[in-house]
């Protein structure tokens, strides 16, 4: 059974039809890499999973329980956590506070949490550097690291990465998407929305293709890679 099973979701944000009948799985362990151009409803995708938007019709399954009509902290409480696009960081507060926010729907496991808040200095050394420091005043490339070691706070089956390169320079993008792999070789489950087509393709084991709100494609990352279509439309060949 697929970790996480999206069957025909339809989204809309009033009148704008968002998603329209999209359906892919996610197996455990894998990375899945959602691509498409702005607007074709990546980020929807994972705000619906995460419950910040309703499903006008279809079904989310996770671990095989139809998210449907569970509150987003409780879709947290199952395993599911979320890296927003443009980091949120809660800028007034330290790295360490915000860690600590990741962490609320745990409860009172306190041992847990600070066996968790140790992986995440440990894959982010530069956090535990800059844990005393006002989110607001890190860099970019900080800022995106504490909104991943945020959402690992929760513990996470489920990671939900949207845009995790976005406005990083080449060498920290690199960084980034090696520190996803590390997380995934621990047994976190991904799913990647990301601009940067060619990164993402060569990091997953697969790939969904959207274009206004429809699945146009999907496949293994190698075929997509070699595809025609992609490597117009994504990867800037011709």
């Amino acid at each position: 059974m697929a970790m996480l099973a999206v069957e025909n979701l339809h989204v809309s944000y009033g009148h704008v039809h968002a998603l329209k009948g999209i359906t892919f799985e996610l197996k455990e362990g894998e990375i899945l890499a959602l691509l498409g151009a702005n607007g074709a409803g990546k980020s929807t995708t994972l705000r619906a999973i995460s419950g910040l938007v309703a499903p006008r019709a279809g079904r989310i399954l996770f671990a095989g329980k139809d998210l449907g009509k569970v509150p987003a902290h409780e879709i947290v409480r199952m395993g599911v956590a979320h890296a927003p696009e443009g980091r949120r960081v809660f800028a007034t507060l330290t790295v360490e506070e915000n860690l600590i926010l990741g962490g609320y729907s745990r409860g009172r496991d306190r041992k847990g949490l600070e066996e968790t808040r140790r992986q995440v200095y440990e894959l982010f050394p530069r956090l535990y550097e800059r844990r005393r420091q006002l989110a607001g005043t890190l860099s970019g490339g900080e800022q995106q690291m504490l909104s991943i070691g945020r959402a690992l706070m929760a513990a996470p089956r489920l990671l939900l990465l949207d845009e995790p390169s976005l406005g990083l320079a080449p060498l920290l993008v690199r960084e980034i998407f090696q520190t996803i792999k590390e997380i995934n070789a621990r047994g976190v489950t991904i799913l990647l929305v990301e601009q940067n087509a060619r990164a993402a393709l060569r990091l997953a084991h697969r790939g969904v293709v959207l274009e206004a709100g429809r699945m146009v494609l999907a496949g293994s990352a190698r075929e997509l890679l070699g595809d025609e279509r992609v490597k117009k439309a994504y990867l800037g060949e011709k």
